[in-house]
């Protein structure tokens, strides 16, 4: 993302930085040199330790930020914004975070915490302008990003499960390619998921998606294995990211129950290094919500909400990736 030179930039840029425009939520992007780095968002406080602020300038200092955005989004009634923000500007500069910015947003406006010249910061605050007029969102739209959800209902909405993925011819398909952890043939079948996997992608790349229907139920299916599992964890390179990222994400629309829990957190891992937070989260949800002690999932929600930087994540699932490709294909 280019350089935020205004508060206009910065509230047309933090749609984008996660996914769908907050409300409710106090948002923290962190700054390095000038450039954006992560940006964080969690519900908006009340009454919160000082020791659970200082948690949230901890994930700055890991990032070695030397700066910090901060945004309150105020909902009607709430009257504790200004301290919210006062609160979460105290942790931050007693980790040595500088304070480039501090906004509060409510009833459609917004007013700086730092700026004192009422000509250009007026008390009541100046109105929202319209994201889709900004720069921000020309550049990403240009660089072909999406414009961001309305609201997180909707980015919910564009993971949930399709009415087709309970029904049960298609349930019969992708059954007939589940792994027995206790079958004598598992690592012929192993060797059949992981090469469905990379020719699906494949019909992808090649702008076909899933019209192979059984070639979607077989990956589906195979996926109900750990090896082939993380066989696809590690399958996608910066080079194939974009294709398997909408493959991951379609599947992830049309796996039965008890299918989901193995797609969702692969889909989680790739948003996370694509750097859609908000997204990879919801998806582990799914994945928990179709088995609440996958392991996997279990993992990666503990390396999110630890502020793992996404090469790190990326860095563990390409080192493991030829130990998988050696257990599977010998």
């Amino acid at each position: 993302m280019s350089t935020l030179t205004s508060p206009h930039d910065l509230l047309a840029a933090i749609p984008f930085l996660i996914g769908y425009h907050p409300s409710d939520s106090l948002v923290l992007v962190s700054l390095k040199a000038d450039s954006v780095g992560m940006a964080m968002r969690v519900d908006l406080p009340v009454e919160v330790a000082v020791e659970s602020y200082d948690l949230l300038a901890s994930h700055f200092i890991r990032e070695e930020a030397d700066g910090a955005f901060l945004v309150a989004y105020v909902p009607d009634g709430f009257m504790a914004g200004e301290t919210v923000l006062i609160n979460a500007s105290a942790a931050l500069m007693r980790a040595g975070i500088e304070i480039k910015e501090s906004l509060i947003v409510q009833h459609e406006r917004f007013r700086s915490m730092l700026c004192t010249d009422e000509i250009c910061c007026p008390p009541d605050g100046s109105p929202i302008p319209a994201i889709d007029s900004s720069r921000i969102a020309a550049e990403h739209v240009i660089a072909g990003h999406p414009m961001p959800y309305a609201c997180v209902d909707d980015l919910i909405g564009s993971i949930a499960a399709l009415p087709s993925a309970q029904e049960k011819a298609w349930l019969n398909e992708v059954n007939a390619f589940w792994i027995a952890s206790d079958t004598e043939e598992i690592n012929e079948l192993q060797r059949d998921g992981a090469t469905a996997v990379i020719d699906l992608a494949g019909e992808y790349q090649a702008g076909r998606g899933s019209e192979d229907r059984e070639l979607t139920a077989r990956v589906i299916g195979r996926m109900s294995d750990i090896q082939v599992r993380d066989f696809a964890l590690g399958s996608h390179s910066d080079e194939t990211s974009d294709f398997y990222w909408k493959m991951w994400r379609e599947l992830l629309l049309v796996a039965p129950r008890g299918y989901v829990a193995p797609i969702a957190s692969v889909f989680a891992a790739i948003a996370f290094e694509r750097g859609e937070g908000a997204l990879a989260h919801k998806a582990l949800d799914r994945a928990l919500a179709d088995d609440e002690k996958y392991s996997l999932a279990i993992l990666l929600r503990r390396v999110f909400t630890a502020g793992w930087p996404p090469q790190s994540l990326r860095k563990m699932r390409t080192e493991l990736h030829p130990k998988v490709v050696a257990g599977i294909f010998g």
